[in-house]
């Protein structure tokens, strides 16, 4: 029998969502370092995009890759600041339960696709690297193009199971999200049921798209390391050394902060808000800077089109 309290309970039509910090001037600092981040990881990505389909010199394995990542971040990027930045102005703080539905299902779908895609990139590498008499062989475009459409595919089908075991459940009473954007582990503490079976999908669902990642890109650097250290000339080991460093760094923001709320079953509400900040804001705004626009390719590639347009003009 169900309990008279559960069936005067109304189902959940809308979200309010109790932001990074109640207090205005936080809210305010948070507003002018969002948006400082937003317009440069706006800049950034369109910048390394139009960059790698105007100039033919970067028509490569490695930027075509870099090129969907750049696509998957503003996407990323575009679901969650450009509200977050409206609620920090915003007395109420509210989505539609569609609007969350949405939301979530695009998230998880551009954030399943980084995974996959920085999973592919440290594989492009190490082939690069470890074995460069085969790498045009075995990179080609076909394989690049499979590559690429699997990561999408992938991410595809983790945002379903992600929406679907989130949203199959009944939402009814407390309709105020301890999160500043919508997010599985967030939205499940508000269900009006059990939510084990849920988590348990969620969590398996973590385990093969972050785990399974994360093993395939350490083992990649770390063959990419041995063959640096073999290198005799310093300054290409000091290249290489450098360019993994980076990418590295990459990897750890982006893994370590979704594996905080993803693969542990009970992250707190702070460290949950943190962690998401690190993957959803910041991490979308580094990989143009780290991957591309310190590499001398682009660089170059900016500088020419800087000339032809300074030509053109005079």
């Amino acid at each position: 029998k169900k309990n008279m309290s559960d069936i005067n309970k109304t189902w959940v039509t809308e979200f309010f969502f109790l932001g990074l910090s109640d207090d205005l001037q936080i809210q305010l600092f948070l507003f002018i370092l969002f948006l400082i981040v937003y317009l440069v990881t706006l800049l950034g990505n369109l910048l390394l995009i139009s960059l790698v389909l105007i100039d033919s010199q970067l028509h490569t394995s490695m930027y075509f890759f870099l090129c969907n990542l750049s696509l998957a971040d503003l996407g990323f990027s575009t679901c969650i600041v450009p509200q977050v930045l409206a609620h920090m102005l915003s007395r109420r703080k509210v989505i539609s339960f569609i609007g969350c539905a949405v939301q979530l299902l695009f998230c998880v779908i551009l954030g399943g696709t980084e995974c996959a895609l920085l999973a592919v990139m440290s594989y492009d590498r190490y082939l690069a690297i470890c074995d460069p008499m085969h790498y045009p062989i075995i990179m080609t475009s076909r394989l690049c193009g499979h590559l690429v459409l699997g990561c999408w595919i992938s991410g595809i089908l983790v945002a379903l199971v992600h929406t679907t075991f989130t949203l199959r459940l009944p939402y009814q009473g407390d309709n105020r999200i301890a999160h500043f954007f919508c997010e599985s582990p967030a939205l499940l503490a508000l269900a009006s049921a059990d939510t084990h079976s849920s988590k348990m999908a969620i969590f398996l669902m973590g385990s093969l798209f972050l785990l399974a990642p994360v093993s395939l890109i350490l083992a990649s650097y770390g063959s990419i390391i041995v063959t640096v250290i073999k290198m005799k000339t310093t300054s290409g080991r000091r290249k290489a050394f450098s360019t993994c460093g980076s990418h590295l760094l990459v990897v750890i923001i982006f893994y370590g902060s979704a594996i905080i709320n993803y693969m542990r079953l009970k992250p707190s509400k702070e460290e949950a808000k943190v962690a998401s900040v690190f993957y959803a804001v910041i991490n979308p705004m580094l990989n143009p800077l780290i991957y591309s626009l310190r590499n001398k390719d682009v660089t170059k590639a900016l500088r020419n089109i800087a000339k032809k347009r300074k030509c053109f003009i005079s």
